[in-house]
């Protein structure tokens, strides 16, 4: 039995972010109309990080996944690793066989952008031109991939823990033409932006209330485990909250501690973005309103970004076979 291996290099080279960004539409809307089987994804404790799993099957695809991903934060500094990695195994569903097995890190960042991207374009302001990056590792790099697919942008505030790497997020973006500017604060990115990315895996809230206007949207994806928040939980009550899942946002995203608290209600969840692109709720209605993406990450936005990637090969006749079983 022959089984398809797909490298990342390769994947860098033949999947685009447009592509993906169409990708993430299908496969929310098909979420948001009953048309996907989602378990929880489950988590597993280790001494310096977790790895969890993530599994989907989406019917109009014809393809099923099942996704190993860790989050190691001292990897980059102790082991010279990505804090993220992942693998993906695209399963058949009609024999359950593997069709093929790729590396999933890559794609778990640009779809997680790539996702960031559409929520923007259903919840900012249709003329968004400045934006704010708190963070400035691989996610704010897809993140602002994925926006300039949207917008178009005049200036981009970046900051972090230090300025070496806001100077390599500058580097790594000058591709795109923009005019991208250092701060030496929280406060100096995040104050008069049309749009706000968090990308950190803080525990405590770094963006305040005081600093977040009528009209802004914000995109919150760093929080994706219990005990992690970006936000003063303050702006959620003032904002129109859209969720990527509703349960696992109130779990282990953005939501997970003011809900634990008790300072956010589930009830107070406006939508989940499947529901805004098939029409069921609305997005954006006023200029005036501050909205919140709570981006947890879910298998779905895997499957959709495998199946892509793995197609894409085979039409292209890049995927190496092996003799797996």
């Amino acid at each position: 039995m022959k089984v398809s291996l797909i490298m990342r290099k390769d994947i860098e080279r033949i999947v685009s972010m447009s592509e993906l960004m169409g990708a993430m539409e299908d496969a929310f809307r098909a979420k948001a109309i009953g048309r996907v089987q989602m378990p929880t994804k489950v988590y597993v404790t280790l001494p310096d990080g977790d790895f969890r799993t993530m599994m989907a099957y989406i019917p109009d695809l014809d393809m099923a996944c099942v996704k190993i991903v860790n989050v190691h934060p001292n990897n980059p500094g102790k082991h010279g690793l990505p804090t993220v990695m992942a693998t993906i195994v695209l399963i058949e569903p009609d024999t359950g066989r593997p069709l093929a097995i790729m590396d999933g890190t890559y794609l778990t960042g640009m779809r997680t952008g790539a996702t960031g991207g559409v929520a923007a374009k259903y919840l900012a302001k249709k003329d968004s031109r400045v934006i704010g990056m708190v963070g400035a590792g691989s996610q704010a790099r897809t993140q602002l991939l994925a926006l300039n697919e949207v917008f178009k942008i005049e200036e981009v505030r970046v900051c972090a823990k230090t300025r070496r790497e806001c100077e390599g997020f500058a580097k790594d973006m000058q591709h795109l033409g923009l005019k991208i500017q250092i701060k030496d604060g929280v406060e100096e990115t995040v104050r008069g932006c049309d749009i706000i990315v968090t990308t950190t895996p803080v525990t405590r809230p770094l963006v305040e209330n005081e600093w977040v206007e009528e009209g802004m949207h914000i995109n919150a994806i760093g929080a994706d485990a219990p005990g992690k928040e970006e936000l003063d939980p303050r702006i959620l009550n003032r904002a129109k909250v859209v969720v990527d899942d509703y349960e696992q946002a109130c779990h282990y995203g953005e939501l997970n501690v003011p809900v634990s608290k008790g300072i956010f209600k589930p009830e107070q969840i406006h939508a989940e973005l499947g529901e805004i692109i098939a029409g069921r709720k609305p997005g954006r209605t006023s200029d005036d309103e501050i909205t919140v993406f709570d981006s947890t990450g879910l298998a779905i936005q895997d499957l959709a970004a495998a199946a892509l990637a793995y197609r894409k090969a085979r039409e292209l006749g890049i995927a190496s076979e092996v003799e797996l079983l």
